[in-house]
């Protein structure tokens, strides 16, 4: 009665062969065998191998679904085929797998190998199957795809994603929690294959701006004569790490469950601390005793996700859950991973290619044709080879461990990162559902946290140049004082709302860049002071929100401005200015001359006498002087609005000329960097900054012209000494200095920003995003401010001095308005009297042609008859006894403010045969517009 063939090699322990006896005896008891056929054909045996380690749970696993798939196959009385299965012990050894397999190709004539174990063990075992053209299914994958793969393993298929998805999975996290340093642990593998998987995921880090501080190998138990004294020693290196997040990977279950009964002991467990399981171990969490998990309660797990709820899985779990039980009674775990559905999955997919092959001659060549192109719905997922490798999106359960068990807390896949639910993408699902170790509200910190027993030390510079910014004051127990050491108490009280944080100061005598690298060196935990960000220190340190502007500034002494100078009184008004107001002026004055010398006595006269007179009035109406009497409602109109102009910037004449005069104006007697240089003039500085590099690398000043100062007190004294010519400070000291000496000395703005001031923490210090966090609640709520006011803000008898104000001359952009209504004003009114004068003209014309012979006349003579008419108000009308005395009147006469109009009925009757008559228009009351 044919069989599945269970063979196991000589390495096996008597209790596995017990277990083999059971399966068998099961298989004859429960109806899995094959009765013979019928048509008594004969069935063609076709030998798989399986290489395992066969006392591991995964190896336990494995054989019970693979017993699983061959006894479904040998039961199916269609098949023409039945199904050998020969299991080889690797013991966990890439070299006995390659053993194995060489026996399982030579020995047992398997067809097709399935190995269940590292990539670098399938790896070999691949070498072995393409030497004989055996397919070998592999349930390991690589962490980066090797590009040769295909042509190196041509015979080789994966049953499993590689790792890309769960180094992917594992930053995400990292990420979302914003945990910048983490440290890896993993099983040390002989052949090397972890340093791709550290790259991997370094790569995968620093795109979220986190890093590995340090990754801890360790060797396989088998190797470790003492594994409780080996596993403390390591696991006490790791306490003098910062970071608090461990990665565990490529880890036996049983170096893991040592690791964390360890990790618990020495501390690394507790509140803070973040673990994080990749598949290798959370996979097996089901199958570890209550104690062990008990020692990680908190941590993070990824798991391969798997549908749990379609029929096949449910019928497929019953069977395995009883059998299991039966061969292993002593797990107490009996329920399916998902290397059983794996094993169960590449069974199908032999058996799947061996009912395609039934009446074909079976080759092993033909045999992996038929499997790569396999497609469907497995237990474990989507079943779909592309050139040998699972094309299988990577979907993983993310798992919390609570209590002795664990909960799962949503998913996480490819393109879509986390969700709750299968296909969600509700990513902000972890805030409030993961326990934490220590049972904390708050997501852990991952960060070796200051203690009472262990305290942060803080250094603070204990030689500055200026007081108010640090001052450190010797004694049994210093004192701390100062801008930046309120604003850290300030911030210090905020973060002890969210967890305690205590701390010691310590005070330190050196440079600024000596104080960064005991930070780096890990002597102090973290720096406050007046410590500059600069691009190169942030590369080394972690720097807080800034809480103090920064930038290079330069001081020079000031001098008075001489105001008593020849022009000040143009001062007030710019050029355009005086230009508009003048041309304004003269077309004042030309309209009230235009509108008045017809009918006002006193602008009539010789022509110099009536510009001087129109001028005079003009001018004196800019004080309110003038005396001449205007009579035409015109002139009166241009003259009302122009008085409001007048007014208007008189007053704003006179207001800007006593600001100008009146407000001390104080000038630098230095504004160029170039002409320091060019010069040779020495500069001061702050010897201990990085403001003295910057002077010699960055403005190019000549070292031996750069003299260093090292107190605030010093400043004044080297330049009333002329030792200093300028001296340059950063913005907020330039800002206490100029306080100080406030009519003295005046900063020119800076030209070079810096980062401003920030607090230094450690790299990677999750204590500087929270302090960044309060920097920014004390800005916002005015906090921040009320300090700088304490500490920083000019004295009272200086608060209003100002050493650079400087009053700006008024510019047409602010009046032509004005202008633009006198102008308007006065070119309506000209235009109105224009329109009225040749109207009066046309009817004085049309008078005389009544009374006289008409007779062509030229536009010329017209011309000439407008302009008499409105320069003398008459039109002369020539004869032979009146040609003389016309002749000898001049032109600029003085003439009659009134007329007496000469009727046209007085005039003969034949004109042309009468004396000469001179005709005078009378003033009318029409004359008054």
């Amino acid at each position: 009665m044919p069989f599945s063939e269970v063979i196991v090699d000589s390495v096996r322990k008597p209790s596995f062969s017990i277990r083999i006896v059971i399966t068998f005896l099961l298989i004859v008891f429960h109806g899995y065998t094959t009765p013979a056929r019928a048509d008594n054909n004969v069935y063609r045996n076709i030998n798989i191998g399986a290489i395992v380690d066969v006392e591991s749970r995964i190896g336990k696993e494995v054989t019970t679904a693979v017993d699983l798939s061959v006894q479904k196959f040998n039961s199916n009385n269609s098949n023409n085929f039945k199904l050998h299965i020969h299991f080889k012990n690797s013991t966990g050894n890439p070299l006995q797998a390659v053993l194995a397999a060489n026996e399982l190709i030579e020995g047992n004539e398997v067809q097709a190998i399935m190995d269940v174990g590292t990539w670098q063990e399938a790896a070999l075992v691949a070498e072995a199957g393409n030497k004989a053209q055996t397919p070998v299914l592999s349930f390991a994958a690589p962490a980066v795809m090797p590009p040769s793969r295909s042509r190196n393993w041509p015979f080789l298929l994966q049953i499993a994603t590689n790792e890309t998805g769960q180094i992917k999975c594992v930053a995400d996290i990292i990420s979302w929690f914003k945990w910048r340093k983490i440290i890896a642990i993993y099983e040390d593998e002989p052949y090397g294959g972890d340093s791709k998987v550290l790259s991997l995921l370094t790569e995968s880090l620093q795109q979220f701006g986190s890093e590995i501080e340090y990754s801890l190998a360790l060797p396989p138990l088998s190797h470790l004569i003492d594994p409780k004294e080996a596993l403390r020693d390591e696991l006490t290196k790791l306490r003098e790490k910062q970071s608090r997040v461990f990665v565990v990977f490529h880890s036996s279950l049983s170096l893991a469950t040592h690791l964390f009964s360890e990790a618990k002991d020495v501390g690394l467990t507790g509140r803070d601390t973040v673990w994080i399981l990749t598949e290798s171990v959370a996979s097996l969490l089901d199958t570890v005793n209550s104690s062990v998990i008990s020692s990680i309660e908190g941590a993070l797990g990824i798991k391969t996700y798997y549908p749990e709820e379609n029929k096949a899985y449910q019928d497929f779990f019953t069977q395995f859950r009883r059998i299991f039980r039966s061969n292993y009674p002593d797990e107490d775990n009996s329920e399916p991973g998902i290397h059983a559905l794996r094993a169960y999955d590449a069974m199908t997919t032999i058996t799947n290619a061996l009912e395609k092959l039934q009446n074909n001659n079976i080759t092993s060549k033909a045999l992996f044709d038929t499997i790569s192109l396999s497609n469907f719905s497995g237990l474990s997922g989507k079943i779909l080879f592309k050139k040998g490798v699972l094309l299988q999106n990577s979907t993983f359960t993310i798992i919390n461990v609570v209590g002795k068990r664990y909960k799962e807390l949503g998913y996480w896949s490819q393109g879509l990162g986390f969700s709750k639910e299968r296909n969600g993408n509700d990513t902000d699902i972890y805030d409030d559902m993961v326990n934490w170790p220590g049972n904390i509200r708050r997501v852990p910190k991952g960060w070796a946290m200051p203690t009472d027993a262990k305290r942060m030390r803080i250094g603070v510079p204990g030689r500055t140049s200026f007081e108010k910014f640090v001052k450190v004051t010797d004694g049994p127990n210093n004192k701390y004082s100062g801008f930046c050491i309120d604003v850290f108490l300030a911030v210090h009280k905020i973060l002890e709302q969210s967890y305690p944080l205590p701390y010691e100061f310590v005070p330190y005598n050196g440079t600024y860049n000596d104080l960064i690298d005991h930070v780096i060196n890990k002597t102090f935990d973290a720096v406050v002071g007046d410590i500059t960000i600069l691009a190169n220190r942030s590369k080394y340190v972690e720097f807080t929100q800034p809480f103090a502007e920064s930038g290079l500034s330069m001081v020079v002494p000031v001098k008075s401005e001489d105001y008593e100078k020849a022009w000040m009184f143009m001062k007030p008004f710019t050029l355009e200015m005086w230009i508009v107001t003048g041309a304004v002026f003269v077309y004042t004055m030309l309209v009230v001359w235009f509108l008045e010398h017809r009918s006002n006595p006193e602008f009539r006269g010789p022509f110099k006498y009536q510009l001087g007179t129109a001028l005079w009035f003009t001018f004196s109406s800019i004080f309110f002087a003038h005396r001449e009497k205007i009579q035409s409602n015109l002139t009166r109109m241009v003259v009302v609005v122009w008085f409001f102009v007048v007014f208007i910037l008189t007053s704003s004449y006179t207001a800007s000329l006593t600001s100008m005069l009146t407000v001390q104006k104080l000038q630098p007697n230095v504004t160029d960097i170039d002409w320091l240089k060019r010069s040779n003039s020495i500069v001061g500085c702050d010897g201990d900054s990085f403001v003295n590099n910057y002077l010699i690398n960055v403005l190019n000043f000549n070292e031996n012209n750069i003299r260093k100062v090292t107190s605030e007190y010093n400043y004044d004294g080297e330049f009333k000494n002329r030792s200093i010519t300028a001296a340059f400070f950063e913005l907020p000291y330039a800002k206490v200095f100029t306080n100080k000496y406030c009519t003295g000395y005046t900063a020119i703005n800076p030209t070079y920003r810096f980062g401003g001031f920030g607090f230094v923490f450690q790299k990677g210090s999750p204590i500087a995003a929270d302090a960044s966090e309060a920097i920014l609640t004390l800005s916002e709520n005015g906090t921040l401010r009320k300090i700088e006011e304490d500490w920083l803000y000019p004295p009272s008898e200086c608060s209003t001095s100002e050493t650079t104000i400087e009053t700006e001359s008024l510019s047409l952009q602010s009046f032509w308005g004005l202008y633009l209504i006198s102008g308007a004003t006065s070119t309506i009114c000209f235009l109105l009297f224009c329109f009225h004068v040749l109207k009066n003209f046309r009817k004085y014309e049309n008078q005389s042609d009544g009374s006289a012979t008409p007779t062509e006349e030229s536009v010329w003579i017209k011309t000439k008859k407008l302009a008499q008419y409105f320069h003398n108000g008459e039109i002369k009308i020539p004869d032979r006894n009146t040609a003389a005395v016309f002749a000898q009147r001049k032109a600029d006469e003085w003439i009659s403010p009134r007329w007496v109009y000469v009727s046209t009925s007085a005039t003969p009757e034949h004109p042309h045969a009468s004396p000469s008559t001179e005709i005078e228009m009378a003033q009318t009351s029409d004359d008054n517009l």
